[in-house]
Formats: structure tokens, C-alpha cells, sequence
């Protein structure tokens, strides 16, 4: 349940009740000392009422004060995070804001959550043009390889999600040319590298070998999986940085998308700029 003060739920331990509210999340971050901490917010479900996207978006907006001035370490970037469902006027509000609130970072919550990747750029491309060049732009819960690059073509510079490990466990691995599925019966005998372009796990073990780890339900299948997935992701970033650095993102965005056999979507004229990733 929901109110002005917090969320209240059951434990998934003992059952008991507890309440969460804005005050308490930022103690418990800051117990935890995390570099960063996030402000308490109300995501809803979507598609949902207009009346009832604003109502958790102001709700947001309130928490976020309250979290702002709850916060007692110097030491511990505080993000802010918009809402607003899928409706554009409502996101650039909210952005507008929470900026005059000063946060050291934001981000951009309440996507990725069954809306099409076009809805994503076009809130995307509303929203992070109101947030700040020099604080650090996230966000939350994204996502694919080409999510990725289609966000910081806009102008994002942090992400998180389950995909690299979550897929990984489900025998399916991330390359430059693409997704390889491998409970497919193709790779039964495959004996190529999963990703020789990606070191550690893609160059040292066969495509057979691993699908032979998961029709065996051997663990070590999902954790070398994992383990490939992530430096997949990690060496993509790496890359993109150095595109950047170089002037030449957008030739690397376009020849990726080609690679990964999506359609590009490189923003508009006067969109977000390229992210600024460090």
C-alpha cells in the first residue's frame, strides 16, 4: 500500500509489516554508504489513468524534496529521479523540477517497462535535454545492447539492468553480430569460440562446450554465460568512449546496429547530444 508517508509491505522473510518511506530509505543508504543514493519514488504500472500518472509523479516530486533534505552525508551523491509515465509534457516538468532542487545526478525512471523502444527515445528525447550537461544523466532499468547506444546518442551516461546476467543464465550470450541462443541443436557441435572479439569467456570456450553445460544443467553454464555477458557490455562501453573521444560515435552507433541487425534510431536535429560517458 501506498500513502503520502511511504510504501508499507510485508516482509518476505518473517511476514511482519514494515514502512518505508523517504526519510527511512535515505538512512538506509546512507548506513550503507553507497556512492550514490537514490530518492524514494511511486513508479506505477502502465498503461494507466492520466490522473493517476500525475498523482505518483507530483508524489515523486515531494518525496524527492523530502529525501533532499533528509540526506546528512557530503560524501554521497544523491539522484533524483523523473517520472511521468509516457506523457512528454509531464516528464519535462518533473525534470524542471527536481533541477531546481540541485541534485548531484538524475535519472530517468519508469521506462523500459513494456512501452515500445520508439515511446522510450521520444520521452527520452523530451526529457534529457532539461537535465544538466554536468551531472551525471541515468537510466534506470536499461537494458539492451542497442538501448544502450540509443541512449547515450541522447545524452544518458549511466545504466543498470539484469539483461547481461539474467539472459546468461538462460543460455543466451551477447555478440557484435547479434544474440546467439545456444540451446539451439546448431551449436550442438559447434566448435568456434562463442565471441573471439570479447577476451576471457567468448575466446576461451566453444559454442558446443557451453550448450553442452546447460542440456547438462551443469551451474558452470549460466556463470560462464553471465561472466561473457558482462564483459560483452563492458568492452561495448569501452568502445563507445573511445568513439566518442575520437568524433566518431555515430559512425560506431550505426555500424553496431548493423551488426546487431536493428534499426537504427539516431535522434532528431536538436536532441540530446551524445553522452558524455566517463
Amino acid at each position: 500500500k501506498v500513502t503520502e508517508a511511504g510504501a508499507k509491505f510485508r516482509s518476505h522473510i518473517d511476514g511482519s509489516s514494515v514502512e518505508l518511506g523517504p526519510e527511512r530509505a535515505i538512512r538506509i543508504q546512507e548506513t550503507l554508504g553507497s556512492d550514490i543514493a537514490m530518492v524514494f519514488d511511486h513508479v506505477i504500472g502502465l498503461p494507466a489513468p492520466a490522473v493517476e500518472v500525475e498523482a505518483a509523479c507530483e508524489r515523486s516530486i515531494r518525496w524527492a524534496e523530502r529525501c533532499r533534505l533528509a540526506a546528512t552525508r557530503a560524501d554521497q551523491a544523491q539522484f533524483a529521479i523523473v517520472q511521468g509515465g509516457l506523457d512528454s509534457r509531464m516528464r519535462v516538468d518533473c525534470a524542471r523540477r527536481l533541477v531546481a532542487l540541485d541534485f548531484p545526478g538524475y535519472a530517468v525512471g519508469g521506462l523500459s517497462v513494456g512501452e515500445t523502444a520508439a515511446e522510450m527515445h521520444r520521452i527520452l528525447d523530451a526529457t534529457v535535454p532539461e537535465l544538466p550537461e554536468d551531472r551525471p544523466r541515468y537510466l534506470m532499468g536499461v537494458g539492451r545492447p542497442q538501448d544502450l547506444l540509443n541512449g547515450i546518442a541522447r545524452g544518458i551516461d549511466m545504466f543498470d539492468c539484469v539483461m547481461p546476467t539474467r539472459n546468461g543464465r538462460n543460455a543466451t550470450a551477447f555478440t557484435d553480430a547479434g544474440s546467439i541462443k545456444l540451446r539451439n541443436r546448431q551449436y550442438e557441435r559447434d566448435a568456434t569460440p562463442l565471441d573471439a572479439a570479447t577476451p576471457g569467456v567468448g575466446s576461451r570456450y566453444s559454442r558446443g562446450y557451453l550448450r553442452h553445460l546447460f542440456q547438462a544443467g551443469e551451474m558452470l553454464g549460466p556463470m560462464l554465460l553471465s561472466q561473457h555477458n558482462i564483459a560483452y557490455y563492458q568492452r561495448l562501453m569501452a568502445e563507445t568512449r573511445a568513439a566518442i573521444e575520437a568524433g566518431e560515435f555515430r559512425e560506431f552507433y550505426h555500424r553496431r546496429m548493423a551488426g546487431w541487425g536493428v534499426e537504427p534510431d539516431w535522434p532528431a536535429p536538436g536532441n540530446a547530444p551524445v553522452g558524455a560517458i566517463g
